[in-house]
């Protein structure tokens, strides 16, 4: 573990993936949460959960890890892969690991947690959506800087129906009662939405699996990329994260 005061450019990262090896997202994704910590891409190390088992050299190796979005992989479904992955994330909050996950990786550890993970299209989300701070988030070192609303990237159809015990919850959307939650005994955020993506990021993502515009969007696909904005707001929480989580 690094000292108090520490910045994102002296840590090391651990991003957790669940991708195929030809997703055009796998190296993007790395890159994106690079951009985001403001920090080399050499410092981000990845670990293929559909193939690995999260070892003690991992942990040892990282300071800080990361999770983010899956492609063809859903939280809700089954498999031996899913199984170690679920198993790793418990890891993760037994050993207090500092971790930030988004997308799959907040439904993964709401699953892992005890919480439920559902497939719905009535709450699915694509583009750029307005969320609202709960209160427990208005009080919260990292939400709390973001006011009473903040625009935020999103691209998911699973959906956390019911939290674990264990989490706050810090903000939700008009389709989804649960954006974002904190583990209470650990040093762990996650989020619904993309906290590591731009505008062009999230284009990028959507023209990869463009069934999203199809089946949630509804619009064509040069419509909805008018529609997205920059989220500068949301774009702060990894930087604020490091910055909480390793404060002097």
């Amino acid at each position: 573990m690094s000292p108090p005061g520490t910045t994102p450019t002296s840590l090391r990262f651990l991003l957790l993936q669940v991708r195929k090896p030809d997703d055009p997202m796998k190296d993007h994704e790395r890159l994106a949460f690079s951009r985001a910590l403001g920090i080399e891409t050499d410092r981000c190390s990845t670990a293929d959960l559909l193939t690995e088992s999260l070892s003690t050299t991992h942990l040892a190796t990282a300071d800080v890890v990361l999770l983010g979005g899956s492609g063809d992989y859903s939280a809700a479904g089954e498999g031996p892969w899913l199984d170690r992955a679920l198993d790793a994330l418990r890891e993760l909050v037994a050993s207090r690991q500092p971790t930030f996950a988004s997308c799959w990786g907040f439904q993964a550890m709401a699953r892992a947690m005890g919480g439920t993970v559902v497939n719905n299209l009535d709450t699915a989300e694509v583009g750029t959506h307005q969320l609202f701070v709960t209160t427990a988030g208005r009080n919260d070192p990292l939400f709390g800087s973001l006011g009473q609303s903040f625009l935020a990237q999103m691209g998911h159809e699973d959906c956390v129906s019911v939290l674990p015990e264990n989490a706050t919850l810090l903000a939700f959307s008009q389709r989804n009662t649960h954006q974002a939650y904190r583990i209470n005994d650990a040093p762990i955020y996650c989020t619904q939405f993309h906290p590591e993506l731009t505008r062009a990021d999230l284009h990028l993502r959507v023209e990869a699996y463009p069934q999203y515009i199809e089946r949630i969007a509804g619009i064509p696909a040069n419509e909805f990329i008018t529609t997205l904005e920059e989220t500068p707001g949301a774009r702060s929480l990894l930087r604020r994260f490091v910055e909480t989580v390793f404060a002097g």
